[in-house]
């Protein structure tokens, strides 16, 4: 399976799930960390999900087996979670039929996208895919978590706020001054020797 790696904006997306067992579950919660607004159709749903629900607007439950094309409505993305392969199979088709991106959890490769193994801190995210091999993917990126760590979203918070600043300040010409210098080559190195704030703080 080749993939194009892609940062979706979560905020944009509409999702349906079809699926409320521990695989939709994680799924959905994994959208609704992303921002996404969730629409999760199963006829049994987890005490999770359940939970979840009362407590964001984002998520909505529809406690029924999926009736076919009509189903996926305005969702951008679909996850066909359930425990039927047939069943699956049928939503990756109507999926595809209204040209929304599709992933099937029990056959990755007849779906038109597939999850990473994803570690998130503040606002850096890092995705890892393995050749469908969703395990190595998950310790690779459990090995990355462990340097990849607040230092590193406290680095990035400072060069958003300073980026956001100089443009609406001194123009596009300015930052692309101030990142050549605070983005070489040793910004990882300045980072983990904890000097980089004080690089930062002499564009402030």
């Amino acid at each position: 399976m080749s993939l194009i790696p892609l940062g979706f904006n979560g905020e944009l997306v509409n999702a349906l799930v079809v699926g409320g067992g521990n695989v939709g579950t994680r799924r959905a919660l994994s959208l609704l960390e992303a921002g996404a607004r969730v629409r999760v159709i199963a006829p049994t749903i987890s005490d999770v999900l359940e939970a979840e629900s009362r407590r964001s607007t984002r998520l909505s439950l529809e406690r029924r087996e999926y009736s076919g094309e009509k189903d996926i409505g305005d969702a951008t993305m679909v996850i066909a979670a359930t425990a039927s392969h047939p069943v699956n199979e049928q939503i990756a088709r109507d999926a595809k039929a209204v040209n929304a991106a599709v992933n099937v959890t029990d056959a990755p490769e007849i779906g038109s996208f597939a999850f990473l193994a994803v570690h998130r801190v503040g606002g850096v995210t890092v995705g890892v895919s393995a050749d469908g091999v969703p395990n190595a993917a998950g310790r690779i990126r459990d090995s990355i978590a462990q340097r990849i760590d607040s230092k590193y979203s406290d680095a990035v918070k400072q060069c958003r706020e300073l980026r956001d600043r100089v443009l609406a300040t001194k123009g596009a010409e300015e930052w692309r001054r101030i990142a050549s210098d605070l983005l070489d080559n040793e910004f990882c190195d300045s980072i983990e020797n904890g000097t980089f704030s004080d690089k930062a703080a002499r564009w402030r």
